[in-house]
């Protein structure tokens, strides 16, 4: 099969395929890894569909369960651009993937990551009102205003993804058409490109800094008069409940933002694409099994509400058997 058609233009060669080269190149691995996150990506939609569920039980109808529930969908969908074409490829000697494939996974990939780093800034936000100004919470995070921020983080996420797609598949591809990737990022791609790679290095670094530091800075200042307020509660009980319900809050912050920043926040990270996939594990497939464990475990009203799912459902059972 031939990966790339030679243009009668020098050294250039117009791409009708890439080759994804994984996470190992050992054959010896490849059932192992596969098992492996077979059995994570098993983990992640069945833990997300299980918060989409629990958030519908009517007790849990307010602004915080909104975001969360909207938050688990984004996470099945951004973990599914990516894993089940490694899985795949963990199998198959063909690790091919198309040009429009190509485009296409990188488009939903930035779309959905894009769009959560807006989400988990409207989510600082609500949690910013809840307990700043308590008494107006309903009245401010209302239904109108919770979905104006999940349209507004999803249409970001589509205009930073678009702008950034186009960007990338406008530069002239020549010589090895081989992504040292598990997917199709901007940082192996711009390292395939015959351009002036420090030059758009440094855009990249710039663009980064613009889509990740802006809904950063408004998580930074809201946690910041969170703070402020819960060291004034004359209360420790009313202390510890306003950071607990933060908490979880802030793990999938530093989770996220954390491996993101490493990656795309580096100027020399096109150089660094081993150090990348490990990083990129994280956001792509470890954070978003671990948000449903960590959004759980500490909450009562979530415990709460799956022991009703869960009661209700053996009820139903019960009648039909």
């Amino acid at each position: 099969m031939n990966y790339a058609e030679e243009s009668r233009r020098g050294n250039l060669t117009t791409v009708t395929e890439f080759i994804l080269l994984g996470l190992s190149n050992h054959h010896d691995l490849q059932m192992l890894l596969f098992s492996i996150y077979l059995s994570i990506y098993t983990i992640t939609l069945m833990g997300n569909i299980l918060i989409i569920l629990i958030t519908m039980d009517p007790a849990l109808q307010t602004p915080m369960y909104f975001f969360l529930q909207i938050l688990s969908f984004l996470e099945i969908c951004y973990t599914s651009v990516t894993v089940p074409k490694m899985l795949v490829n963990f199998l198959s000697d063909n690790r091919g993937i198309s040009y429009v494939g190509c485009v296409a996974q990188m488009y939903f990939l930035l779309f959905f990551g894009i769009s959560e780093c807006f989400l988990l800034a409207a989510m600082a936000y609500d949690r910013y009102v809840a307990i700043c100004n308590p008494l107006r919470y309903r009245l401010i995070m209302n239904r109108r205003v919770c979905i104006s921020l999940t349209v507004l983080s999803w249409f970001w996420g589509n205009v930073v993804s678009l702008v950034q797609t186009a960007w990338v598949f406008t530069l002239p591809f020549c010589g090895s058409n081989k992504i040292n990737y598990f997917f199709c990022d901007i940082p192996p791609l711009i390292k395939l490109s015959c351009i002036d790679i420090p030059l758009y290095e440094m855009q990249l670094f710039t663009a980064a800094i613009l889509v990740i530091f802006t809904p950063f800075s408004l998580i930074v200042v809201s946690y910041t008069f969170i703070i402020s307020t819960i060291l004034k509660m004359a209360s420790a009980e009313g202390r510890h409940k306003a950071f607990s319900t933060c908490s979880s809050h802030l793990i999938v912050v530093t989770l996220y933002y954390g491996s993101c920043g490493l990656i795309y926040l580096r100027p020399k990270s096109i150089h660094l694409l081993d150090t990348n996939k490990v990083l990129s594990l994280i956001y792509t497939t470890i954070t978003p099994t671990l948000n449903p464990f960590i959004y759980s475990l500490r909450n009562k009203e979530v415990k709460e509400a799956l022991r009703r799912l869960l009661g209700d459902r053996m009820k139903r059972k019960n009648i039909f058997s």
